[in-house]
C-alpha cells in the first residue's frame, strides 16, 4: 500500500471518529444517553487503529530496504539526501 492510500485510510478513519463523537452528542443523546456513551467509547478507539494501520508497511513498499541508507557516506559534507545517486549536488 503506497503512503497516499495510508493517508486516505487515516484520514477516513479520524473523519469517522469525529462524525460519531459529533453524532453522539448532537443527535443521538436526544434519545439514548447510553448509546450516546458508547458512539464515544467506540469513537475512542479509532484514533490508536488508525495510527497502526497508517503506519502498516506493506509487502510492496521496499522503502525500509533501500541501500542507500547503508551508505556510510550519508551524513559526509557534500552528500546531497535529495539526489542519492549523485555524489556532490555540483557534478
Amino acid at each position: 500500500m503506497q503512503a497516499h492510500q495510508r493517508h486516505v485510510r487515516y484520514f477516513v478513519m479520524m473523519g469517522g471518529c469525529i462524525g460519531l463523537f459529533v453524532l453522539a452528542w448532537g443527535v443521538v443523546r436526544f434519545w439514548s444517553v447510553p448509546a450516546a456513551i458508547g458512539m464515544c467509547v467506540v469513537a475512542m478507539v479509532i484514533p490508536p487503529l488508525a495510527a497502526v494501520f497508517a503506519n502498516k508497511r506493506d509487502p510492496d513498499d521496499d522503502w525500509w530496504n533501500d541501500p542507500r541508507w547503508d551508505n556510510p557516506d550519508w551524513d559526509d559534507p557534500g552528500h546531497d539526501r535529495d539526489h542519492p545517486d549523485r555524489d556532490h549536488p555540483d557534478h
